[in-house]
């Protein structure tokens, strides 16, 4: 699989699901203790959120797909024609990667027993935590990301189609 987790600057601040966020300080000895505050139920509802959140985009990059499909002469004769494939790759990428993510997410949300089993194993539990945090940060710079590739993309599909009324009325004159 290749599938790696992020390594997180100590200084990063993270937007987190439901307008909530998470402030990751910078400490004496550059670790991050959020992840230690997390109780399994916690861990476990942010992991049905991000599911539910990674499935959406799932449906939306179909949807995408069928909108470039829908489009794809006039991307082609777009004047910003290079920009257009280096989206359409980017769109790829980004279905490629959402399918990693709700993939991890899962063997996450199943190695979730760690902590539910009332066996004390401190290093198993501090590496679930530590993959749960990682998690934070990936997935929210992937749904960062995600939202201004989808701007793009409507930018220039909202351009092609004024391009076309436009034509379609000097058309008409």
């Amino acid at each position: 699989m290749s599938w790696k987790f992020l390594d997180i600057d100590s200084n990063l601040v993270v937007e987190f699901f439901n307008l909530k966020l998470l402030k990751v300080m910078k400490t004496s000895q550059k670790q991050l203790r959020y992840a230690e505050w997390l109780s399994a139920e916690e861990m476990h509802l942010d992991s049905k959120e991000w599911l539910s959140e990674l499935n959406f985009t799932k449906d939306e990059h179909l949807f995408f797909e069928d909108l470039v499909t829908q489009f794809t002469s006039q991307l082609i004769a777009s004047e910003k024609f290079s920009d257009s494939i280096e989206l359409v790759d980017a769109i790829n990428k980004s279905e490629k990667y959402n399918n990693e993510l709700i993939e991890a997410v899962n063997n996450h949300e199943n190695e979730l027993q760690i902590m539910l089993d009332g066996i004390d194993q401190k290093k198993e539990e501090k590496a679930y935590t530590k993959a749960h945090l990682d998690l934070i940060v990936s997935i929210t710079a992937f749904l960062k990301e995600y939202k201004s590739l989808k701007m793009q993309l409507f930018e220039i599909i909202k351009n092609i189609i004024k391009e076309e009324k436009v034509s379609h009325l000097l058309d008409r004159e």
